[in-house]
């Protein structure tokens, strides 16, 4: 467990691993996982959307953001792909106490760089645990295609991650960036420890 901690760490940052129980867990409601899965590709990609709508003055961001647009709505249909090859059904999108709780913890008001830079860590920190999630499917499921398939996803989520605090440091400083990403990792590790472990969803 303290080399799994440390590799966590070391790779994404994150302070906490997710719980070994979760990956049993989702072999129990398969339809479930892949469900929220396909809801949190195409939340992902509209949220990118909202970026572009939002943070349109910052050329650079547009035009390398613009293709992860594409990119996370493929996902989404690879996703509903695997659920029709099952003969499984896109459930209703449902509330995700992950996502909700780290809005929370974005600054509402103050400077606009300040919200500009937690719009861009929001999801940094969001795309780092989804590859840390995605690691586990990758490793732990039972079903052989399903490893492959998630071990894909891993490597995308890893370039994600890394593009959005690229593109902080890009536009504000360093200092300010690391500061503030510190922050939200350990509001992320508190919030780990808070969640309930449910084999239904992604985060």
């Amino acid at each position: 467990m303290q080399q799994e901690t440390t590799d966590v760490k070391n790779i994404l940052g994150l302070q906490l691993p997710t719980d070994p129980r979760w990956v049993d867990l989702t072999e129990l409601s398969l339809e479930e996982i892949l469900t929220d899965h396909a809801y949190c590709e195409q939340k992902a990609a509209t949220t990118c959307i909202s970026i572009i709508q939002r943070h349109s003055q910052y050329e650079k961001l547009i035009t390398e953001v613009a293709p992860i647009v594409s990119e996370e709505w493929s996902h989404f249909r690879m996703v509903l792909k695997e659920l029709q090859r099952r003969g499984l059904k896109l459930g209703k999108q449902r509330k995700d106490a992950y996502v909700n709780e780290l809005m929370n913890f974005k600054k509402k008001g103050g400077h606009p760089d300040d919200r500009f830079l937690d719009d861009l860590l929001i999801m940094a920190l969001i795309e780092a645990r989804s590859c840390e999630r995605f690691k586990r499917l990758s490793e732990g499921l039972n079903d052989a295609y399903l490893r492959k398939f998630y071990r894909k996803f891993m490597e995308s989520e890893a370039g994600h991650y890394t593009f959005f605090i690229t593109m902080a440091e890009y536009y504000l400083p360093k200092t300010k960036v690391r500061k503030r990403w510190k922050e939200w990792l350990q509001f992320e590790k508190e919030l780990m420890h808070r969640l309930e472990v449910r084999g239904d969803r992604i985060h």
